[in-house]
């Protein structure tokens, strides 16, 4: 196989800059041992995500514990144009949190406070250390929830730095539709807001958009107001087994195509189901499948559950297991939500290079079906799960980190996958974030002006180069 031109897999060869003594003494008469740390341990958590590059840690670590702290830890760094990596729950997959250019690490997981609840209005605020599981949590009582699920009990300021979106996109839409307004900490230090709880704006530049999806190289976050939605009325789940990946997939296009407005939409591939049989303890069928989930009315939830069905038979679609009560839908869901883990679990000592793309939902069989015979033909065992309702997929190749004849295979499937879905006019990440994986195929799909226009913001807003450098592009 041959990779293309644009593989990015590859380090930017990028010295680490310097950390002068005297910035960690001011930062450690600032913050104390409660919240500062230079413990090899400490940093170590903080230099490590869940891609698969290995990088030297940071040279601190500063535990904000409000926006006041984040303010004054990154004033302390501007002055001596030191980088600062905001660090949230440690789950991204792209080499986000790694501190490519040293500096320091500024973890806001203290910072988890619900400040807000407009149950009337349908919106929260929060503050970015709180994860989506603890909102959830929180909120039960009003009849609200969050809807976005990208599987990983991920932070919310993480999410919205990755526009992330997840299991539920299909219906409720992604990071970049549910996040109302921002507080930030610039470059500078200063505190700022961006937009307001009012559903829609014209009033000058979209600031809020502009930093959901920046992935921390524009501001740091330390307070997200974000949409809720009325828990349904009813949710019934379902897991059906396919002869073939192909059928799994076309009674996805048909039941997008047809207008059925379903919740959840997995693809789990007969790999990732055997995975996730030994890790969990369950009795799947081993055979690619589909896990749905519908939400409404009663009659709506039946009408739409019937329509599936039906299509779903129409493909050789069997085996449907319903599932309505809470419990029984954990169940059915845990086989997608424990599959990353199950997967690395599955060949011990391996690191997963993760990949997504994301096509329009037309050419989803085409993109998905050329990447499934690849990856089988390459010997690297793999697993792929996929948000397949709007066109969403993951792949992850599970290598031996100590072989390089792996990780270069690894790497140019990666590269054939994304390269594909950028010819059928899809997007190199649908959720996961260009971070440091994907920079050149980044180029491929902005062209070299969109990308040099990006520059030029990150220049203006960020001009000592010291939120997150490194990512996304190198200036």
């Amino acid at each position: 196989m041959n990779a293309p031109a644009a593989s990015s897999h590859l380090l930017p060869a990028v010295a680490p800059r310097p950390v002068p003594q005297v910035l960690l003494d001011a930062l450690s008469a600032r913050f104390g041992p409660k919240q500062y740390s230079v413990a090899q341990a400490v940093r170590e958590q903080h230099g490590r995500d869940e891609s698969s590059f290995d990088v030297p840690p940071p040279v601190a670590v500063v535990f904000a514990e409000s926006t006041e702290d984040v303010a004054d830890a990154v004033r302390l760094a501007a002055a001596h144009a030191v980088p600062v990596i905001p660090f949230g729950s440690g789950s991204s997959l792209e080499g986000h949190l790694l501190a490519v250019q040293g500096g320091i690490s500024l973890d806001v997981s203290r910072m988890n406070r619900l400040l807000r609840l407009d149950a009337d209005d349908l919106t929260v605020t929060v503050q970015p250390g709180l994860t989506r599981k603890q909102l959830n949590e929180q909120i039960k009582d009003s009849g609200l929830f969050f809807p976005i699920d990208p599987g990983a009990d991920a932070s919310l300021g993480g999410m919205v730095a990755t526009r992330a979106s997840g299991t539920n996109a299909v219906r409720y839409g992604t990071m970049r539709e549910n996040v109302l307004a921002l507080e930030v900490v610039t470059a500078s230090g200063e505190t700022l807001r961006t937009g307001t709880r009012a559903r829609k704006s014209s009033a000058g530049y979209d600031l809020t958009r502009l930093i959901v999806g920046s992935e921390g190289t524009l501001a740091v976050v330390t307070e997200v107001t974000l949409r809720l939605y009325p828990l349904p009325e009813a949710v019934s789940a379902a897991v059906c087994s396919f002869p073939s990946i192909e059928a799994a997939v076309r009674t996805t296009i048909q039941t997008i195509q047809m207008g059925v407005p379903i919740a959840r939409c997995e693809l789990i591939d007969v790999n990732t189901v055997r995975m996730v049989n030994r890790h969990s303890n369950l009795t799947l069928p081993e055979s690619p499948m589909l896990l749905m989930e519908f939400h409404g009315s009663p009659t709506g939830v039946a009408e739409q559950a019937g329509t599936v069905q039906e299509i779903a038979a129409d493909h050789g679609g069997k085996g449907f297991e319903w599932a309505t009560t809470p419990e029984e839908r954990t169940r059915l869901w845990t086989a997608r939500h424990n599959a990353y883990f199950a997967a690395v679990q599955s060949r011990p000592g391996c690191r997963a290079v993760a990949t997504d793309t994301c096509v329009p939902i037309s050419r989803l069989a085409d993109c998905l079906l050329d990447s499934v015979q690849e990856a089988d033909a390459s010997g690297i065992p793999y697993f792929l799960v996929g948000h397949v309702g709007d066109g969403n997929f993951h792949f992850g190749y599970l290598i031996d980190p100590n072989s390089a004849e792996e990780r270069a295979t690894a790497e140019a499937l990666s590269d054939a996958l994304v390269a594909r879905a950028l010819a059928l006019e899809g997007t190199c990440t649908g959720e996961h974030g260009i971070g440091l994986h994907k920079m050149g195929f980044l180029v491929d799909e902005a062209g070299a002006g969109g990308v040099e226009m990006m520059r030029t913001l990150k220049r203006a807003l960020d001009p000592l180069n010291i939120l997150n450098p490194g990512k996304i592009f190198v200036l």
